[in-house]
């Protein structure tokens, strides 16, 4: 039962999506904050990332969002004295500074347990040395090993093993981060250095190689009472040396035999209990040699991980809830399935069906970079497909991912899964040959050779699509725009062909149980089989057990409350995220709460959305047209939303509008007028704002004459992209040759757009919500960096600092104007600059941003939820929200960058977005919030030591005043020679080093020699400036030193140096309490 000695509980989180430690920690931190809730305990929580659904003020009791640091950790307990702080739901992140406050002493002083796992067991785990030794005891085979906690401990572990290559495990990292595979002495010097700085422990492990092993991981649940079950099997398609985020993964495992399984089964409990994880989830991960079956325990995870979210999304097996439930004192057979309602959490699922994960990599977005898989995570995000046989779920795995399929050398894989991947392509082969061979007793797909005597070969004839040969193909999983580009013909012809013949999709549920019992939760995955009432393998499907499979309308229950479908945002990528989903969870919950029924669409394992209580029906499909139109009319739904899930579910809009689905909220037709630049160009000059001189170009001769016209510098972009795919600053006539060729391949056939770029200028986000009458602005960001960077890169501040109340009043104005003229009904985003006192306008999204979150959370109001009731015809007077917010303290938006997954590229902010999550900061002082990014963003500011500052000119008055106040808080100071020469004129000690163009020293040799622990450079313009700052930008983040570019950045953060304290001194305050700050300004 559970315990009753605790009262109050701290979930930590997991901080900004980063490679290896993504959104999968928002769904698991939402399944326990509402279980422990449930369950009547007082829920603390401390996150800062704002575009989770966990920090919305509503889930805990009190939300703090602060940054992840022992010592704001330290204020929130001493504030709060909670009795029990779980750290397992938290990721790496939060099972880290579990440790550090147990070591620190601070746990102990407030009388506060760990629970989930305790401190010991997490060491176990984490520590090599420690976890070996207790492999060891129990038997299992390990890889030659040795721990080092220095460079010269590595190389001597590396002539005990003797071979190459080896491979290198940082201890308590995430993602792989600071590992590697070391082929010579060289290689092993740089991958153990970094791995040692990236180590917690300052410990790395270095092991023999496994590469070219089979892996594989089970997913263990554990209870006090010794009970213990295998949640999901998971087999890595990729062997061993490439990273299991990076893998293709499939669900069960395929290609052990049921000995081999039960053997690992045991195996992985025994692991558990030996490393002494009393409660909760695990991950435990096995390499198998493929040559000798020689099995190796790899690692184990003593927390909630990443491949968590795909085992609960597989199985329906609510990994995080239980895993909660289990920490305070319930044992597995006292927990009900939500899923069945009937059976228990001891009851092992079982699955009837096949689950593949594709992970979608961003390599595009880091020229320079290399593009092969290795034991550090490089993957920005992942899909999952279910389908009822491998290749059905491979198939529809690799047309969700939106992207092709490469980087994954297929000759590594196992003998049966190549033999799969090579059945496909057999078959896709023949429809291109426009054969198809049917036997007499088995339908067999054959390539031309080697064809079965007991056949008919038919040719295939374009204008009649055989319903038998479009059977087979969609039974062998491929879709109408595949079978399409096979045969010659356009994806509608085959789609007409297809329903003539009455070819629909089956749908089959996921019920943790394969069927035995009827799942309570509608989560459906699509599936073709042979025929409609279903062979002898699918007779189940239609009654025997339930009714799990639905292929006709008509058998569909009568609708009891208006339905509305939510299409999803698909794989994270970087400019399409977690800030999506968080809007298509509160259109949900919104819906819901309004009395809607809410269809939910996607395919992204990670997500709050694709939870099975998130919706009230939950497809797990790819997002495409053909899948979406089928689940909408199957469902008949009376709306779909499409501005929530970014471009993703825009680019849909006009054909699902043509199929006859309901738009609602802004048209498809005004969303295409606000991109169509000609239009939009005309509507701008109409509403009467300045915009920069610009045109359209289709080839690079158009861009020359187009530059030629408006002058260099000029802004190159692709329509109809997110995340400034394809957009850069350019100054010459060879860039302009290379940028206009880069912006054609991402366009995809779309014009490309060629503006003046405002140098200089300070750009603004405006976030509105309108219900078609009113509009009403949630925020104005005034962006920290200049003009130049892109907004999802951009650290943001509101309310904006440096805006008159005139330049406000405007920019307001301009904001209606434009919801008024493109007949917004929903949510808005408008970017705009302001130079000299006037305000530009450079675009409009009629769509949610990715700022919706962060500004819902700054002003204390669900922007997307008041957006959602509007789509489906509400009225902003009747919600209750008609004037904008204005709160008394100051909210920082600050961008978390994965350059250091990506050696070799370029560390530079562009025009094309590269963050990978954000953090958010609030505090009463402007300043003191800009601090607080820093630390929550990963780059906490060194308390003492030497500090390199290269000012320019215009910022070398005021720049003076915060190095004066650096040197009095005790810091040294290096300095290029102009900032020097006015520090020194100024009073102010320094030391003088070269620019890096001009001579040596400089401050590459300062980092290098690691004589300097933070990089302030203000950026200047002209070519040697820029190649100076890209260099000192990429040595900063080599050397993991912290790097300020603006002037105002550096002045927060020194003002935030001499306002810290050890104790936690920049305070700490709820999102409840802020919000209610906002509330009382806006009654008075």
């Amino acid at each position: 039962m559970k315990r009753t000695d605790i009262r109050k509980i701290l979930i930590i989180g997991a901080g900004p999506i980063v490679i290896g430690q993504g959104c999968e920690f928002d769904y698991s931190g939402v399944q326990a904050v509402k279980a422990l809730k449930k369950e009547g305990y007082e829920v603390i929580l401390v996150n800062s990332n704002p575009a989770t659904v966990m920090t919305d003020p509503e889930r805990a009791d009190r939300t703090y969002v602060e940054p992840l640091t022992v010592d704001s950790l330290h204020e929130i307990i001493r504030r709060e004295r909670p009795d029990a702080v779980l750290p397992t739901l938290g990721g790496q992140t939060a099972l880290n500074l579990a440790m550090e406050l147990d070591r620190a002493g601070i746990l102990r002083r407030y009388r506060v347990e760990l629970i989930g796992a305790q401190a010991d067991a997490i060491a176990r785990a984490e520590d090599r040395q420690l976890f070996k030794a207790a492999m060891r005891e129990l038997g299992l085979d390990l890889p030659k090993s040795g721990s080092a906690h220095s460079l010269d401990e590595a190389r001597a572990v590396a002539e005990t093993i003797g071979t190459w290559p080896l491979i290198i495990r940082p201890g308590f990292t995430l993602g792989g981060t600071g590992g590697g595979i070391a082929h010579d002495a060289d290689e092993f010097t740089r991958i153990v250095t970094g791995g040692l700085e990236a180590s917690l422990n300052t410990e790395v492990l270095i092991e023999e190689s496994l590469i070219g092993w089979k892996e594989f991981e089970m997913e263990v649940m554990a209870d006090r009472a010794g009970n213990a079950v295998i949640v999901c099997s998971i087999e890595n398609m990729d062997p061993m040396g490439v990273h299991t985020g990076d893998s293709i993964t499939v669900a069960p495992i395929q290609t052990l035999t049921d000995r081999e399984y039960q053997a690992m089964r045991d195996d992985s409990i025994a692991v558990l209990r030996k490393i002494g994880i009393a409660t909760g989830g695990s991950n435990v991960q096995w390499a198998v040699d493929p040559k000798t079956g020689r099995r190796i325990i790899i690692e184990m995870n003593p927390r909630v991980s990443r491949s968590s979210a795909l085992a609960s999304k597989a199985t329906g097996f609510p990994i995080a809830k239980i895993a909660a439930l289990l920490a305070v004192g319930y044992t597995l057979d006292e927990i009900t399935n939500d899923i069945t309602g009937e059976t228990l959490a001891a009851f092992e699922p079982t699955l009837d069906y096949v689950v593949v994960k594709i992970p979608r990599f961003a390599f595009e977005k880091f020229p320079g970079a290399s593009t092969a898989l290795g034991t550090q995570m490089k993957a920005v995000g992942e899909v999952m497909a279910i389908g009822r046989t491998f290749k059905q779920a491979y198939l529809k795995a690799v047309r969700s991912l939106e992207a092709p399929l490469k980087y994954h050398d297929e000759t590594a894989y196992d003998p049966w899964f190549r033999r799969e991947l090579a059945e496909i392509e057999a078959f896709r082969k023949m429809l291109g040959n426009n054969r198809i061979v049917e036997s007499s007793n088995d339908r067999i797909m054959e390539s031309e050779k080697g064809l079965s005597t007991d056949s008919t070969i038919r040719p295939f004839d374009h204008s009649i699509i055989s319903p038998f040969l479009l059977r087979q193909a969609k039974v062998f999983g491929f879709s109408d725009r595949e079978i399409a580009a096979a045969v010659g013909c356009d994806e509608a012809a085959v789609r007409a062909a297809r329903l003539a013949a009455g070819i629909r999709p089956s749908f089959g549920e996921v019920d943790t149980c394969a069927g035995e019992f009827r799942a309570k939760t509608p989560y459906y995955y699509s599936y073709y089989k042979w025929n409609d009432v279903g062979d002898a393998r699918d007779k189940r499907d239609v009654g025997e057990i339930g009714l799990k499979s639905l292929s006709s309308l008509s058998s569909l229950p009568s609708k009891a409350k208006p339905r509305i479908m939510v299409l999803g945002g698909g794989p994270n990528r970087i400019g399409q995220g977690i800030e999506f989903d968080w809007c298509c969870c509160h259109a949900a919950f919104a819906l819901k709460a309004r009395g809607y029924e809410v269809v939910m669409v996607n395919s992204n394992p990670e997500t709050v959305s694709t939870d099975y209580d998130t919706s009230d029906r939950l497809y797990f499909e790819p997002l495409t047209f053909e899948d979406v139109m089928e689940i909408y009319d199957r469902e008949r739904c009376d709306g779909v939303i499409v501005q929530y899930g970014g471009q993703t579910p825009l680019n849909l809009a006009q054909r699902l509008k043509a199929a006859g689905a309901r738009i609602v909220g802004t048209s498809p037709d005004d969303i295409d007028r606000a991109e169509d630049r000609d239009f939009f160009k005309r509507l701008v000059a109409e509403v009467g704002v300045k915009q920069p001189a610009s045109g359209i170009a289709h080839s690079v001769a158009d861009a020359h004459r187009i530059a030629a016209e408006i002058g260099y510098p000029v802004l190159v972009r692709p329509s109809f992209v997110l995340g400034g795919r394809g957009m850069a600053i350019v100054s010459t006539d060879a860039e302009l040759d290379r940028y206009v060729s880069e912006a054609v391949a991402a366009a995809e056939g779309k014009p490309i757009l060629v503006d003046k770029f405002l140098e200089h200028a300070i750009e603004l986000d405006v976030d509105c919500v309108s219900d078609g009458e009113t509009t009403v602005v949630g925020a104005i960001l005034e962006h920290v960096e200049a003009a130049g960077c892109h907004s999802g890169d951009a650290a943001a501040v509101t309310p904006p600092r440096s805006l008159t109340p005139e330049i406000v009043a405007e920019v307001k104005r301009d904001a209606h104007e434009f919801a008024k003229r493109l007949h917004i009904v929903g949510l808005m985003n408008i970017q705009l600059a302001v130079k000299d006192g006037e305000v530009w306008m450079i675009e409009v999204n009629p769509r949610a941003s990715r700022t919706v979150p962060f500004v819902s959370k700054a002003i204390g109001v669900p922007l997307a939820d008041i957006a959602a009731r509007c789509m489906v015809g509400e009225k902003l007077a009747d919600i209750g929200f008609t004037r904008e917010v204005v709160p008394p303290y100051t909210s920082v938006k600050e961008a978390v960058f994965p350059f250091v997954k990506f050696p070799g590229a370029e560390v530079a902010l562009t025009p094309e977005m590269k963050s990978t999550g954000e953090v958010m900061a609030i505090d009463d002082d402007p300043e003191i919030a800009y601090f607080k990014s820093q630390l929550a963003a990963g780059s906490p500011l060194p308390k003492t030591g030497e500090v390199f500052v290269s000012l320019r000119d215009e910022d070398k008055a005021a720049g003076v005043e915060a190095v004066r106040e650096l040197v009095r808080l005790g810091y040294g100071v290096y300095a290029t020679r102009g900032t020097s020469t006015r520090l020194w004129e100024a009073g102010i000690p320094s030391k003088a080093v070269f620019r890096i163009s001009r001579g040596r020293p400089n401050a590459l040799d300062l980092l290098k020699a690691g004589q300097v622990k933070w990089v302030v450079c203000t950026t200047e313009a002209g070519n040697e400036a820029t190649e100076d700052n890209a260099r000192l930008r990429s040595g900063a983040v080599a050397a993991g030193v912290p790097l300020t570019t603006t002037l105002d950045g550096f002045r927060a953060a020194v003002r935030g140096l001499a306002e810290d304290g050890a104790f936690g001194g920049t305070g700490v305050r709820t999102l409840q309490e802020y919000h209610a700050l906002a509330a009382r300004q806006g009654a008075a």
